[in-house]
């Protein structure tokens, strides 16, 4: 196989229903101009916003993300500062109705009232780390001071490590932690012959998808690496040994990510902004993963086992860069529920991607990893009909999910869409066979993956937070479904049973 680079464009993105009409609650694609000036109209109003929402007169809001639905609302996300300091967990969401109704949509709804002076704060190892960032934390309970410090290592498999930990001022207790960078994995080398966006001189350059770049690591562990130039605008040859076959799998993983983001979601760029990410290929020496990470803004892919299989995939590529748009919306924290949604969420996006590629050397499945066959013996991953078949991940909701790895606490959500874009039972797609159980013994009708995608899309971008459980995912899809189908109709119906039938009421 060859893979041609030339130089393309990108097709315009307009979001319409099954009747060719723009949905009333869809939103509206905002240029990078358009989105900056309406953070910047949200900032210059946020004091009245914070008065009108009930803040108390030491807390103010920071605008980070503004959604216009064609129908009028706008729907704005804020971090929340108190006497200044971050409030972690204390994000929320403005939905503002064309008819002048506010409502608000928070991560907690617990009243701050904290001392943040010296006298406050005990002498703790947190407080004298370098770095650390005193913080309110309001994400377990009752508001407290907190200090904020990052620790950086390697986890055990080789993958860079950027721990976030929150230490209680007053006691020196740790509250809280979470590993930022985040994980992923995917099927390689089997996108067959595809067109690259590439820019004049032949570089890895995607010039009509906000600058995209993919670098050469030549197996450092960090740093940039080395832009991919050549002297042709031909990249690989659809085998491991040349070191451009995982860049361009790269790279167009990428572009066809960008692609779904703004000709099915409506939505410029990871962050929104028009702004591309890069990636980087040949990480370490047989690193068997792929991760995202926020620090750099960028994906990262290690070469397999043996370095014979490079994880740079469509469904990979569209997890990673997922990892970022959930950290530009709702930021869900990679940990418990939340955590666990947030892997869902690169998995059902990731997915979406892949189906959205209509690749016929890669065809759309809801299996994840199925062609990098890491357990050896030729099964994927994951499984989105039925999570438990992996051996580690729950099919249904249970009060110890939260225990579990986010990769396997997934399992319900994941779960949850196969079964509100396909519905139950055993269907064959795309010559893969499927049996989907129910938690309730229920027998449902999916109502399509476009639906199903958009809709959980919705929700993410304008009702979910950064402590978002699975009771809160429940509400934020039905939130999100009436607002682009309607309380009363087949489609809410849908999304209420399916979170049923994997034990979420």
């Amino acid at each position: 196989m060859v893979v041609v680079g030339v130089q393309t464009g990108t097709a315009g993105a307009t979001v319409v229903n099954e009747t060719g009409t723009e949905a009333a609650a869809t939103a509206v694609v905002l240029s990078a101009p358009q989105r900056a000036a309406a953070i910047r109209q949200a900032q210059a109003s946020a004091t009245e916003t914070a008065k009108a929402i009930g803040l108390s007169v030491r807390e103010e809001l920071v605008a980070r993300d503004v959604v216009k639905d064609a129908d009028g609302t706008v729907h704005t996300r804020y971090e929340r500062t108190y006497d200044g300091l971050p409030v972690l967990g204390g994000d929320l969401v403005v939905h503002h109705r064309k008819n002048g109704t506010r409502t608000t949509t928070k991560a907690t709804n617990a009243r701050i009232a904290v001392a943040t002076t010296a006298t406050a704060e005990a002498t703790s190892a947190a407080k004298a780390r370098e770095g650390a960032r005193k913080v309110i934390w309001a994400a377990g309970g009752k508001p407290v001071l907190a200090w904020e410090t990052v620790e950086k290592g390697l986890q055990h498999d080789g993958t860079p490590s950027e721990r976030h930990v929150v230490t209680d001022a007053a006691t020196g207790k740790e509250l809280h932690s979470y590993e930022a960078i985040e994980t992923g994995v995917g099927n390689t080398q089997y996108s067959g012959q595809v067109t690259l966006g590439t820019a004049p001189g032949f570089t890895l350059t995607d010039t009509a998808r906000g600058g995209h770049k993919t670098y050469d690591l030549k197996g450092a562990t960090s740093g940039t690496g080395t832009l991919f130039t050549n002297s042709t605008d031909t990249w690989g040859n659809g085998l491991a040994s040349n070191r451009e076959t995982a860049a361009a799998d790269a790279h167009y993983g990428a572009a066809v990510t960008w692609d779904f983001y703004k000709n099915e979601l409506g939505r410029n760029g990871i962050r929104g902004d028009g702004v591309a990410a890069y990636s980087r290929v040949h990480y370490g020496n047989a690193y068997v993963n792929a991760f995202w990470s926020d620090s750099c803004f960028c994906m990262t892919y290690g070469d397999g086992a043996g370095n014979a299989k490079p994880l740079t995939s469509l469904d990979v590529a569209g997890h990673e860069m997922t990892h970022g748009l959930t950290a530009s919306t709702a930021n869900l924290r990679y940990s418990k529920e939340s955590g666990g949604l947030n892997e869902a969420t690169s998995d059902i996006l990731g997915t979406s991607v892949e189906f959205y590629a209509n690749n016929a050397a890669d065809a759309g499945d809801y299996l994840i990893g199925e062609k990098i066959d890491i357990r050896g013996n030729g099964t994927p991953l994951r499984y989105m009909d039925k999570p438990s078949r992996d051996g580690n991940s729950a099919d249904y909701w249970s009060s110890s999910l939260g225990r579990l790895d986010v990769h396997y606490s997934s399992g319900p959500a994941n779960h949850f869409f196969y079964l509100l874009a396909e519905g139950s039972g055993t269907k064959t797609i795309n010559g893969v066979t499927y049996n989907s159980p129910t938690y309730d013994n229920s027998t449902l009708t999916g109502i399509g993956r476009e639906k199903a995608y958009q809709i959980w899309y919705k929700a993410l971008t304008t009702y979910m937070t950064s402590s978002t459980t699975y009771a809160g995912a429940r509400t934020a899809t039905l939130s999100a479904t009436t607002d682009l189908y309607g309380a009363n109709s087949a489609e809410y119906n849908a999304v209420n049973a399916a979170w049923k039938a994997v034990n979420v009421k």
